[in-house]
């Protein structure tokens, strides 16, 4: 086989899916398995934001390149999974990625747009393709404020996201990621990896410390999380190392039991 032939099927669900919870449309994109249609296999989902950036390498800060890394592993033989990529609003991304009231960017619309993926979006994904539904095989993930968005989603539906790809997340806007944390109750078998650069902002690795800290505290305590936290001391706030990350994510969430 060729690398092509490993190459992930990418469709577009919509250009502008409709978005009813937030008054707007997103272009959504699912990445399929390279044989995806050749199988009758059920396949668990990774919800990504910032669609943009995941997979066109002409968006303006980079991409992620999850579709080349997704045929390196398919060539390992660890390609079975879909991800959905949810593009992010532009001018609205901060609103709609702060689930919280934040004095200069005021009373987010985060929690709206989870709303929408657990009523909406994860539903129609689950009637339109062969997927695992259960918790344990649903993740989420993404970068900086759509970490943020993404950790906040899993702590708040443990039974709905098992899997958590939080990479670089904008913990810095309100305390009370960190209270969520605290009282998050995982069911069996929740899995977050955390990823962090050590040359982003001066309270950035200081504070995912102190998120690692007390996922950490409450293992000890006897709560169900397989918790990774991965530091690239060199690493800045940047596409380039989110691509980086992200097949050692992909590898240790889904296919590492």
């Amino acid at each position: 086989m060729t690398v092509t032939e490993f190459e992930p099927i990418i469709e577009t669900l919509e250009e502008a899916y409709e978005i009813p919870h937030l008054n707007a449309t997103r272009k959504i994109s699912a990445l399929l398995p390279h044989d995806y249609y050749e199988t009758e296999k059920r396949y668990p989902v990774l919800y990504l934001q910032d669609g943009q950036n995941l997979f066109n390498p002409a968006a303006p800060f980079g991409d992620w390149a999850i579709d080349k890394s997704m045929t390196q592993l398919a060539k390992e033989g660890l390609g079975d999974l879909i991800i959905i990529a949810v593009d992010h609003g532009n001018e609205e991304r901060i609103s709609e990625y702060l689930p919280y009231y934040h004095p200069r960017f005021g009373e987010g619309k985060g929690n709206f747009y989870i709303q929408f993926m657990i009523e909406k979006l994860i539903p129609y994904i689950n009637s339109h393709y062969r997927t695992l539904t259960d918790f344990e095989n649903t993740g989420i993930g993404g970068s900086s404020m759509g970490g943020l968005i993404s950790l906040h989603a899993g702590l708040k539906n443990p039974g709905v996201f098992g899997k958590m790809m939080i990479f670089s997340p904008s913990l810095w806007l309100s305390n009370k990621i960190f209270k969520s944390t605290t009282s998050f109750e995982p069911l069996e078998k929740s899995k977050i990896y955390l990823y962090s650069g050590g040359q982003e902002s001066a309270e950035h690795l200081p504070n995912a410390h102190r998120l690692g800290g007390i996922i950490q505290e409450k293992m000890i305590n006897g709560y169900h999380i397989d918790f990774r936290f991965s530091i690239n001391e060199h690493g800045n706030h940047s596409e380039a190392h989110w691509r980086e990350e992200f097949p050692k994510a992909v590898k240790w969430l889904y296919f590492n039991s």
